[in-house]
């Protein structure tokens, strides 16, 4: 299998339903617990539900224990997803390939139907979509007992016997890790970075077959893409903001922002900023600024600064100011003064009658 330009061995997950034969095939990079639950969404979200039964072949991220007969003891993270979404897990007899002689004669067939010749494609992404848009593809071929009928027109007759699923699962693998003291924890032989005030502590990170989230007092405080080579390091550089705060000058050689990319208008205002004396510690003010006001207002700030053609720290905060203050309210409009029907005339005589008036002691 070729991804992005590089041969590499995937691993296939291969559901198929029993009366109608329609088949899901799901790749991933490896065969770990949470692929496992990835490819078990992925091939529910195909079906459209989840049959009442589900039969293994002991899989060790299934299966913890095998005892004598068809007694098992079912992984409790796995029995989770089967309680999610309401199917039974069944375990094969070790050594008894016709209890799963669907699945187990199709091995061959699938090379030969999906990936004869060799397949190129970008990512796993791509690739799960042309692998579910060809499984629908070979639907339209007869079916082996039905013989007047296509395995679409079965599978038609067997989607509506299954399990709807209502809420998505959640298939993360959780582990407690600490931080390092540059920030990092290592996770499948990469490391990745965690907001500088959790340095030293201990952190639970759940990861899944796409993101590893790091949780921490009840809340995700860092979340990034996974990768699947070897020593790779994943920096967020909002996560060292406090050290620039301390540690300005990091900003010019700090590994976590050298390859920092940014929008074109702040790299020209940081280039600029940088040249002049103490420009490093005016950029990270920028920098401390966007973190509470967002990004985008520091991009059209830096936007409406280049045009004005006068580049330094204090335009660029003004600016962010004046486009985070919120709007004035419109000016109402006071509705015409009323006026009277009948207006009172003077009458200044009654004034005099008051003069009239004598005062005794």
């Amino acid at each position: 299998m070729e991804l992005g330009g590089v041969v590499q061995t995937i691993q296939v997950a291969h559901f198929r339903l029993t009366y109608s034969r329609q088949m899901c095939v799901v790749a991933d990079p490896r065969e770990t617990q949470e692929m496992v639950f990835d490819a078990h969404v992925r091939a529910f979200a195909f079906f459209g539900g989840a049959p009442q039964r589900v039969v293994y072949d002991n899989l060790k991220t299934v299966v913890d224990t095998i005892f004598v007969g068809k007694d098992r003891q079912f992984n409790r993270r796995f029995l989770t997803l089967a309680n999610h979404s309401l199917f039974e897990p069944v375990a094969c007899t070790p050594e008894s390939g016709w209890e799963k002689g669907q699945v187990e004669n199709q091995v061959g067939n699938v090379r030969e139907w999906l990936f004869t010749p060799r397949l190129k494609f970008t990512d796993f992404t791509t690739l799960n979509t042309w692998l579910a848009t060809r499984c629908q593809e070979l639907a339209g071929r007869r079916h082996p007992t039905e013989l007047t009928r296509t395995i679409a027109d079965c599978f038609a007759d067997e989607q509506p016997l299954l399990r709807p699923v209502t809420a998505p699962f959640d298939g993360y693998v959780e582990k407690t890790l600490r931080v390092s003291s540059t920030c990092l924890i290592r996770v499948d032989r990469n490391r990745y970075s965690v907001p500088a005030i959790w340095a030293g502590k201990v952190v639970s990170v759940r990861f899944t077959a796409e993101t590893p989230r790091v949780v921490a007092d009840a809340q995700i405080i860092a979340e990034h893409v996974r990768h699947f080579g070897r020593d790779q390091l994943i920096c967020n550089p909002w996560h060292y903001l406090p050290i620039l705060e301390r540690k300005p000058g990091a900003l010019r050689h700090g590994i976590p922002f050298q390859e920092w990319d940014l929008p074109a208008a702040i790299r020209v205002v940081r280039d600029r900023l940088l040249k002049a004396p103490k420009g490093d510690r005016a950029f990270v003010a920028l920098l401390l600024l966007a973190r509470e006001l967002g990004l985008e207002v520091l991009e059209v700030a830096c936007e409406l600064t280049i045009e004005a053609g006068v580049i330094s720290a204090p335009v660029v905060i003004n600016a962010m100011r004046r486009l985070a203050a919120p709007t004035r309210p419109a000016v109402l409009e006071s509705p015409p003064t009323p006026t009277l029907r009948l207006e009172p005339l003077a009458d200044c005589s009654r004034y005099d009658s008051l003069r009239e008036v004598r005062h005794g002691h």
